[in-house]
């Protein structure tokens, strides 16, 4: 059986994290997903998809994001139900978020390139939760993403692929495959 969802759109109002009476965060949102065709109008009809983001991800999900943010998820359609004060069954379908991206810069108008921050969900037992993690993969705290133009830096240090002319020796037993 396969249950994932894969999806990207904006956010149509601020999270609302809350607490449980054991002290888990949860966080509920609604994300505006485009549809790809057009209407007969030539307008693009768009989908509300509510969301449910738990723990620490939903403290760094609504810590980093705002209304309107564009922002993509992967995580599984979930259905439940439930009687309402007036006595009535109530069925909810929504998504539960594993993981996210946030897909624009934290300001539209800065000038500092485009940040895509991914934070999981999927923490090992006894973990602290999730934590961003860089673009860069070299750990680079000051590239936010944006293109290192800094050539013959000393940062190349750190860079074990910098062009320094040293050859890079892998063997078959360092391939994953």
């Amino acid at each position: 059986m396969i249950n994932r969802t894969v999806l990207t759109g904006r956010l149509t109002r601020d999270v609302d994290l809350r607490y449980t009476p054991s002290g888990a965060a949860v966080g509920n949102f609604t994300l505006a997903v485009d549809r790809q065709f057009t209407n007969q109008n030539n307008e693009r009809e768009a989908d509300f998809i509510n969301c449910v983001i738990w723990r620490r991800s939903a403290e760094n999900f609504a810590n980093f994001t705002h209304k309107g943010a564009l922002v993509g998820l992967e995580g599984r359609i979930q259905t439940r139900n439930y009687e309402n004060q007036q006595g009535q069954r109530v069925y909810v379908t929504e998504v539960v978020v594993d993981n996210f991206a946030l897909l624009e810069p934290k300001s539209a108008n800065s000038n500092s390139g485009s940040s895509n921050n991914n934070y999981n969900n999927n923490a090992p037992a006894g973990g602290n939760g999730s934590a961003p993690q860089n673009n860069n993969p070299f750990g680079d705290p000051n590239a936010n993403g944006a293109a290192n133009n800094n050539q013959n830096s000393n940062d190349n240090q750190a860079d074990p692929f910098a062009n320094n002319g040293d050859s890079i020796d892998i063997s078959d037993d360092d391939l994953p495959f």
